[in-house]
């Protein structure tokens, strides 16, 4: 006659009894969201990393196109090349520090987009004068105080004129000019343009599907729209810089 094995009735019994008493309460917690998923910034920096997303690629004559070569002085006294920002989605603007009609509007619009990003390693911007001769690199660190740049990303960049208009001009197709009967005495696109990791120009595409190449850069989130009836793109790009630093 074999002898009854205490040992293992007692463990199932202890199996029997964690069900019934735990289990219940581990689904009741989770029908209640009592459980949830913690949506840290490294929850988000770290999803979909693989994925391309539906930004369409800005090409010339059939091919996607790239930020050219570029070396500029920083605020800080650095020499920043393209070499800088890859790895990073960075935002373009052209500017100068004198302006006295659209570039304020774009840097109180560019803070928000930097304070939105805080503490983003992968996001950046470049900011490029279109008067060099006045905007030095004690001019651009004073300017770079007063709005209240701190990413670390974000150069102010002074150099050369004729490369920095070649570069506007040709390199990015953001209009820039001198003209003496211009307010300020320069006349510049207001609109940003957006760049991916790999230095490609990146876009959402409008409702006929084409892509929109830039964005306005003049118009604020609380605005909504100019006088002329024009909509704000800053929540758009906003929206497109998420989409690129999960890519």
């Amino acid at each position: 006659m074999k002898k009854t094995n205490y040992s293992y009735i007692g463990i199932a019994f202890i199996v029997l009894v964690f069900g019934i008493i735990f289990i219940p309460r581990i689904v009741d917690r989770i029908s209640n969201k009592d459980i949830i998923r913690n949506e840290s910034r490294s929850d988000f920096a770290n999803e979909n990393k693989s994925t391309l997303s539906n930004l369409a690629f800005i090409e010339t004559n059939g091919e996607a196109k790239k930020v050219p070569a570029f070396s500029f002085t920083d605020h800080n006294g650095k020499t920043i090349t393209n070499k800088d920002y890859e790895g990073k989605v960075y935002v373009v603007e052209f500017f100068f520090t004198t302006c006295p009609t659209i570039c304020p509007r774009m840097n109180k619009n560019l803070i928000q987009i930097q304070n939105t990003f805080e503490g983003f390693e992968d996001f950046g911007v470049a900011s490029f004068t279109i008067n060099p001769d006045y905007d030095t690199q004690d001019v651009l660190k004073s300017y770079a105080e007063k709005y209240g740049i701190i990413n670390p990303n974000w150069h102010l960049m002074t150099g050369d004129k004729d490369l920095i208009y070649q570069l506007s001009n040709q390199g990015f197709n953001l209009y820039t000019a001198e003209e003496e009967t211009a307010a300020g005495g320069f006349e510049h696109s207001g609109n940003f343009a957006l760049i991916d990791k790999n230095g490609f120009l990146r876009s959402r595409k409008d409702s006929f599907g084409n892509p929109i190449i830039y964005y306005r850069g003049i118009i604020s989130e609380e605005e909504k729209v100019d006088e002329d009836g024009a909509k704000e793109e800053i929540s758009a790009l906003k929206e497109d810089i998420k989409k690129l630093l999960n890519e």
